[in-house]
């Protein structure tokens, strides 16, 4: 609970330091998708949404994610159009991996300043600026590789 905590308030001081607004529907559904510990769609943020808010509506849900993505709070893992908590929020390279388990569906997010550089390196060789960049691997997940056994 202390790292949610200190995720949203790490979150709350980088947006005062940047002059933007982390709205309480924004931070709402950052809230959620930390709390939630794996990917979760916007739908499922809508659904949960509601339970507090009501009439919240799926343009609400898009908007701060949207507005979340764009501040580096969350990744969206695009080969399952879900969203996952940055676990590194302010890093000036925001570039990640993240393994996706396809048994259980977890995600998890890691940095590899080397895999980093060498993307960098091999785009720079085609003329090509990365801005960032987000890995995704497919696999199986350790916990789900020990239940095989």
């Amino acid at each position: 609970m202390a790292n949610q905590t200190q995720l949203l308030n790490k979150a709350q001081q980088i947006c005062e330091q940047r002059g933007v607004r982390l709205t309480p529907q924004r931070l709402k559904v950052l809230e959620l998708i930390v709390e939630h510990h794996s990917s979760i769609s916007a739908y499922e943020l809508l659904d949960l949404l509601r339970e507090t808010e009501p009439q919240a509506k799926p343009p609400t849900v898009y908007r701060a994610l949207d507005f979340l993505l764009a501040q580096g709070f969350v990744h969206k893992v695009e080969s399952t159009n879900s969203y996952i908590a940055c676990c590194v929020l302010g890093h000036a390279d925001h570039s990640s991996q993240l393994l996706i388990c396809d048994e259980c569906g977890t995600v998890e997010e890691c940095h590899d300043d080397e895999l980093a550089k060498l993307l960098r390196q091999k785009a720079e060789k085609h003329g090509f600026r990365i801005s960032n960049h987000v890995v995704e691997s497919h696999g199986i997940c350790h916990k789900c590789q020990n239940s095989e056994q």
